[in-house]
C-alpha cells in the first residue's frame, strides 16, 4: 500500500512528498535467488535506480557513473562492481539491492525480510550499514522481519504482531515480559544481561527456543 501497488480496504496511507511534488521511495524486496549467468553487472544493476523506470536506453554520462561509484563505495560494494549479481554471495547482492534503492536519494526505504538468508556476520554488516545511512543521510527505513532479535540496537519503533494481536513502541516499551506474555497468550521473560537481551518463551508455552541480541542500546 506504501508503493502504491495495492489499495487499503479502509483508511488511508499519508507520505510527505519531496520539494519537486514526488513521493521518494526505495524498495527492497524479499531475497530472490538471482541465476549466476544474469549478465548485469553489480554496477549495472545501481544505475537502473536512476533511470530503469525510462523507456529506451539508458544516457551514460560521467555524472552518471560517477554516482554509481559514490552509491557502491557507500555500500561497501565497490570491489565487486563489475561482478556478475549473480555470482555475488548473499551479503554483497544485498548491499547492491540496498544501493540500487538509494541512489534515487529517496526520504523512505522500505524492506521486505532484508536479513533472511543471511549468515550471522552478513546481517550484522546490513544492520550496520542501515544504521549509517539513518544517521548521515537522514533516511527513514521501515521492515518486516520475523527475526527481531538482530535489529533490537538499531531500532526506534517496533510493530510486533503475534497470535493476532499486536503492540507498538519504542524497544523498551514492546520488548517486556508483560508486553509480550499479553501478545503471545503465555509467559514470556525477557532478560538483560552483559549488554545482550535474552527473550525466553516460558513452561508450558510449547516453545522453549532462546533469542539472543547484542543489545546494548537502543537508538533515541
Amino acid at each position: 500500500m506504501i508503493l502504491g501497488l495495492q489499495q487499503p480496504s479502509g483508511g488511508t496511507v499519508r507520505i510527505a512528498p519531496d520539494s519537486s511534488g514526488r513521493r521518494s521511495i526505495g524498495y527492497v524486496p524479499q531475497k530472490t535467488q538471482l541465476a549466476p549467468d544474469l549478465p548485469l553487472r553489480a554496477r549495472d544493476l545501481v544505475a537502473l535506480g536512476i533511470d530503469g523506470h525510462r523507456f529506451g536506453l539508458p544516457r551514460r554520462s560521467a555524472a552518471r557513473a560517477r554516482a554509481v561509484d559514490e552509491m557502491l563505495e557507500a555500500v561497501g560494494a565497490l570491489g565487486f562492481a563489475n561482478a556478475r549479481v549473480g555470482q555475488l554471495s548473499g551479503g554483497e547482492q544485498q548491499r547492491v539491492l540496498i544501493a540500487h534503492a538509494l541512489i534515487s536519494r529517496p526520504r523512505l526505504l522500505l524492506l521486505d525480510e532484508p536479513l533472511a538468508s543471511l549468515d550471522l556476520g552478513s546481517a550484522q554488516e546490513i544492520i550496520a550499514l542501515l544504521d549509517r545511512f539513518v544517521r548521515e543521510r537522514g533516511v527513514a527505513v521501515l521492515l518486516s522481519a520475523h527475526e527481531m532479535n538482530p535489529l533490537l540496537p538499531v531500532m526506534d519503533r517496533i510493530v510486533y504482531i503475534a497470535a493476532g494481536r499486536a503492540a507498538s513502541g519504542t524497544t523498551e516499551e514492546v520488548v517486556r515480559p508483560s508486553v509480550l506474555s499479553k501478545l503471545y497468550g503465555h509467559h514470556v521473560d525477557v532478560v538483560r544481561v552483559h549488554g545482550r537481551v535474552l527473550v525466553v518463551a516460558g513452561p508450558g508455552s510449547g516453545d522453549e527456543e532462546l533469542l539472543a541480541t547484542d543489545a546494548a542500546r537502543v537508538v533515541p
